[in-house]
Parts: C-alpha cells; sequence; structure tokens
C-alpha cells in the first residue's frame, strides 16, 4: 500500500510538472502574439530569451518519465499517462519554439513601418490561444470530449492560414513595396497554425490517455 501510494505521488508531481510547462508555453505564446500586434520589440526579445527554461523543464521531464518507466513499471492507464505526458511535454516545447520563430518575425517587423491592421491574422491569433487553453483544460481535467471539440477546431485554423496567404499575396501583387514585411506576416500566421497542430496533438493525446484510442492523424479528418 505505501509503495502505490508513493507512486501515486509521482504521477501527481508529473501532472503537476505538464501543467507547469503548459503554462510557460502559453505566456511564451500569449507574449509573442502581444509582440506581434503591438509591434514590441522587446516583448519579443524576452520571449526568446524565456526559451530556454521551456526547454531545460522538457529535458527534466524526459528523465522523470524514463525513471517511472524504468523503476515502476506502470500499467494500463498509469502507463498511457506517462507516455501522454512525454508526447504533450514535447508539443509544448514546439508551441515555445514556435512562440520564438514568432517572436523573431516580431523583431524585424517592428523595424519597419507597420502594415495596415489584419483582421484575419488577428482572428488567427484567436484561434491559436483557444485551442492551447482548451488542450491544456482537457488535460487537466482529464476530458476526452473537450479534447474532441479542440480537434474538430483543427480545420478552422487551417482554413484561416490560407486565407491569409491568399489576402497577403493580393496585397504584395498590388503594393511590392509591402513584399518583405508581407513575407514576415506569412511566416508569422504559419507559426501560428502550427502552435494550432501542437494543440491538436495535445488533444489527441488526452484520447489516448483517457480512452486507450490512438487517434493520431485521424484527428483532423
Amino acid at each position: 500500500m505505501e509503495q502505490r501510494g508513493h507512486f501515486t505521488k509521482k504521477m501527481d508531481d508529473l501532472k503537476v510538472q505538464v501543467l507547469r510547462m503548459s503554462s510557460m508555453a502559453e505566456t511564451a505564446m500569449h507574449n509573442s502574439i502581444k509582440a506581434l500586434l503591438e509591434n514590441n520589440a522587446e516583448l519579443a526579445e524576452d520571449v526568446i530569451m524565456n526559451d530556454i527554461k521551456i526547454n531545460e523543464l522538457e529535458c527534466d521531464l524526459d528523465k522523470f518519465n524514463i525513471e517511472l518507466l524504468a523503476l515502476d513499471q506502470p500499467m494500463a492507464k498509469d502507463l498511457r499517462f506517462i507516455v501522454g505526458a512525454m508526447r504533450i511535454s514535447s508539443n509544448l516545447e514546439r508551441i515555445g519554439d514556435e512562440a520564438v520563430n514568432l517572436a523573431h518575425r516580431s523583431v524585424f517587423l517592428s523595424t519597419r513601418p507597420p502594415l495596415p491592421f489584419n483582421q484575419k491574422l488577428e482572428q488567427m491569433t484567436v484561434v491559436a490561444k483557444d485551442m492551447v487553453a482548451q488542450a491544456v483544460k482537457a488535460f487537466a481535467d482529464e476530458d476526452p470530449v473537450l479534447a474532441g471539440k479542440v480537434c474538430g477546431m483543427d480545420n478552422d485554423a487551417d482554413s484561416l492560414n490560407v486565407r491569409i496567404l491568399k489576402s497577403l499575396i493580393e496585397d504584395m501583387v498590388s503594393e511590392t513595396r509591402i513584399v518583405e514585411r508581407g513575407v514576415h506576416l506569412i511566416m508569422a500566421s504559419s507559426h501560428l497554425e502550427r502552435i494550432a497542430d501542437q494543440a491538436t496533438n495535445i488533444a489527441e493525446s488526452v484520447i489516448f490517455i483517457t480512452q486507450g484510442v490512438n487517434i493520431k492523424h485521424h484527428c483532423r479528418g
């Protein structure tokens, strides 16, 4: 009984650490988006500098998970939770990476005259933030229904990214002076779309943890 209690505590610690990492990744994402929308190079630089903390936590989680697998030999849902946590920590690290990529775009754009307000791009930031928030909540609550809703949102992000691409290309054709800045905004939209993809991956892992079903690559129908 004592051994089981010790293992349960380690599983609780694992969940806490994944949620801590999710908070760090969400903060990086929110700050990079704010930097982009407000032309704030200083905030963007802060995102870039703090990325190492997310990377270090992923390494710590990898070590912790490997020790759990090797020493405790978990079964059934506990095993799925550990495997899912490993996947999710990797997805969160990639969200951090995309936030850094977005921050680099923001640093460049801050040195150029601002382009007109892009409503579609702002919509894309809202979708990406919502998907990540809901995916993390689904993990925290172990809620496969909410996770399924996140999966359904991925098509919206993909569609919006295409619309942004087409709109910016049209603008660049009619006004060649904005080509350089337009390309950076296209890439910014791509980074946001990839963040949405990582949120979808997290949602897939929640469904795997809670239901034992692997829907990877089938979530985006």
